[in-house]
This record gives C-alpha cells, sequence and structure tokens, in this order.
C-alpha cells in the first residue's frame, strides 16, 4: 500500500507543480508521477526534509523540486525543437 500512496501523492505533487509554472508535464499522468518522485528526491537533497510529510514526501521541498525538473524538462523539449527545425 506504501508504494501506491507514494504514486498518488508523487502524480498530484507533479500535476501541481505543472499548474504553478503554467507547464505541462509531458507524458501525462506517467509524467506527472515521475515528477513529482524526481522532484521529492530532489528538494528534499537540496532543502532537506521539512514541512508537513505526506507518503514518504516532505510536500514543500517535493513541490520545489518538482517545479525545478519541470523546468528542466521543458528547457530541454524547447532546445530539442529548436535543433530539428
Amino acid at each position: 500500500m506504501g508504494l501506491i500512496w507514494t504514486l498518488i501523492i508523487g502524480g498530484i505533487i507533479g500535476w501541481l507543480a505543472g499548474l504553478i509554472i503554467g507547464r505541462d508535464v509531458p507524458g501525462g499522468i506517467i509524467g506527472n508521477i515521475i515528477a513529482g518522485i524526481v522532484g521529492a528526491w530532489l528538494g528534499t537533497a537540496l532543502l532537506g526534509s521539512w514541512g508537513p510529510s505526506l507518503g514518504g514526501m516532505a510536500i514543500i521541498p517535493a513541490l520545489i523540486g518538482a517545479i525545478l525538473v519541470i523546468l528542466i524538462i521543458s528547457f530541454i523539449m524547447k532546445s530539442m525543437r529548436k535543433t530539428r527545425h
């Protein structure tokens, strides 16, 4: 049950991060889950584990990390589109 809870919280965090910065995450729901989980790892590594925790993730650092992940992914995708044309 812990894995399912982590996937759900990761998806919600990825979705919220996409809403905050106004960019879609490539890959839809799976992309949101990946962005949320990788963002939680990155945010915790950079900022520590502070604030409320849900599903084994500190929510605020996870959200900040997911925003960073989405910004990096969108920058890479944008630069890849420019090189193709």
